[in-house]
């Protein structure tokens, strides 16, 4: 039993059709697909999950202590709309990051609207809603063409506000709250004087369990932790036809959700020292060899119910994934914004929920890509004192130091 026995991909039944994975027996008497995915899909698809294999490894290593959940969706999506305001190497760096360098920027837009339509139609005993908006300082100009190819190609409600007023965290906010259903309630808690623009992506997903779990047979169990301790947790219990596979290094089970097109996949080590190399190593190969072997077998499954609220801030994550430029208040180039700033991200937040029970499972993710511009051209000098930093007092005249000291954590009080 492990601290973090679950690597949890919400929407692995959309990666799944690009493996050429037969969906059977998930629900195979109910749930047919809509519609084989177009060539452009496929490619997004396997690009999409080949970005969120390798996104949980990068997090994975930031947070090997912590409970992980997050959306490669979601993420992904809000790059994509910020992707067609990058241009040169800004722009080639975050393709590569988003393993879409295959594809050119028309054909990644229209892959994006093309898997908006088809996910918010999968599967009508789904709840899937996903929704895309801009919010932008409306005193500083906005390419048109920009805000245009991302209100049709990713549905983007276009919000130009006054990012002095107050009101506007408030409706920012709101806004997020609203397309969670109340699972995300804040993203923003004041706009710094340098922000252009917020990109925003949420999505909101509620499914219940093809094969639910009689709350009769929860009960208490231990949960063994990493370091051997132990703690009281309420287990689930099911006995069912399941996908299933096991080899001498984990157990993998599917569990599908409504009519089929959406399922999770629980994958659990043999052993708990076993677990940060089972995610390191969870390549496109390795999953995509878990996902063909999966064979219906009768399974009786034990599964704790849990509530998670994760949060993270992505800079450092996809600076090292290869978008560092990005990130970059000299080099970025997001001209394709706006020509005359000099622009780049100066926040990439991801904020999610998921809770697990015997019905089902309810998740929402926010992903906001913040926007910032420097107050000079990208050659002219250019100071914020934003992280921690020492300082000294000193006598001009004869150069004596009078004090120093280093600021980690700015405090004031009245």
């Amino acid at each position: 039993m492990l601290k973090k026995p679950l690597i949890i991909l919400i929407f692995a039944g959309l990666y799944l059709a690009s493996c050429n994975k037969d969906f059977s027996p998930i629900g195979a008497d109910q749930w047919q697909p809509m519609r084989p995915l177009t060539p452009l899909e496929k490619s997004l698809v396997e690009s999409a999950g080949n970005f969120g294999l390798e996104l949980f490894k990068a997090i994975e290593e930031e947070d090997q202590n912590k409970d992980i959940f997050i959306s490669p969706l979601s993420v992904s999506m809000a790059l994509g709309m910020t992707l067609n305001g990058a241009d040169s190497s800004t722009y080639q760096a975050m393709r590569q990051t988003l393993q879409l360098a295959d594809l050119s920027n028309e054909d990644i837009n229209r892959s994006y609207q093309s898997l908006l339509k088809l996910l918010l139609n999968a599967d009508p005993k789904v709840i899937m809603e996903i929704a895309n908006s801009i919010w932008h300082r409306d005193n500083i100009p906005v390419e048109a063409s920009f805000l245009d190819i991302n209100r049709t190609f990713f549905d983007a409600t276009i919000m130009p506000m006054n990012f002095k007023d107050p009101a506007t965290v408030t409706a920012i906010n709101n806004w997020v709250n609203s397309k969670t259903h109340g699972k995300i309630s804040e993203v923003v808690d004041s706009i710094d004087p340098l922000t252009l623009m917020f990109l925003i992506n949420a999505i909101y997903f509620k499914g219940t369990w093809q094969y639910e779990f009689d709350k009769d047979k929860t009960a208490n169990a231990s949960f063994y932790l990493m370091g051997g301790e132990t703690v009281n947790c309420q287990m689930m219990r099911l006995e069912s036809d399941l996908s299933y596979y096991s080899d001498d290094q984990v157990q993998i089970v599917e569990l599908p959700y409504g009519d089929g097109a959406f399922s999770m996949v629980i994958l659990l080590p043999r052993s708990s020292d076993n677990l940060h190399s089972l995610i390191m190593n969870l390549d496109k190969t390795h999953w995509e060899y878990y996902i063909s072997q999966l064979n219906t077998s009768s399974v009786g499954l034990e599964l704790p119910k849990f509530k998670l609220e994760y949060k993270l801030i992505m800079n450092h994550v996809l600076s090292q994934m290869g978008m560092a430029v990005a990130f970059d208040p000299f080099h970025a180039d997001f001209s394709r914004i706006n020509p005359q700033l000099q622009l780049y991200i100066s926040s990439v937040l991801h904020k999610t929920f998921v809770q697990v029970d015997e019905e089902g499972t309810e998740a929402a993710a926010v992903t906001v890509v913040e926007i910032g511009y420097t107050s000079v051209g990208p050659h002219g000098i250019y100071m914020r004192v934003d992280r921690p930093f020492v300082f000294a007092l000193r006598e001009r005249q004869s150069g004596t130091l009078l004090f120093m000291g280093k600021i980690l954590q700015p405090q004031w009080s009245e």
